[in-house]
């Protein structure tokens, strides 16, 4: 006859809750894909996939979450995006 033994161990786990924010960029009907997508890459450090497909969400969604952060990251980043005549805001 085989027995096994399960042993259960006891751990505890410290987690820091963090307070992340999002920037949210909207649509206009002013700046093209092109300098949207630039925009993208530099303020939010994009690859130039995740930069277009933001804009094309942008485009049809009318807005979308380009940056999830702390706060502190997101505020440059999100006057970078102003600076640049876009429309954002962090939430």
């Amino acid at each position: 006859m085989n027995t096994k033994e399960k042993i259960q161990e006891a751990f505890s786990v410290l987690e820091q809750e963090a307070n992340l924010n999002e920037i949210v960029l909207y649509n206009d009907d002013v700046n093209t894909f092109d300098h949207v997508i630039e925009t993208l890459i530099n303020a939010c450090d994009h690859t130039p996939e995740q930069a277009e497909q933001c804009s094309i969400i942008v485009h049809y969604k009318g807005k979308c979450t380009v940056k999830t952060g702390e706060y502190n990251d997101l505020e440059p980043r999100c006057t970078m995006l102003l600076n640049a005549g876009l429309s954002a805001e962090i939430v």
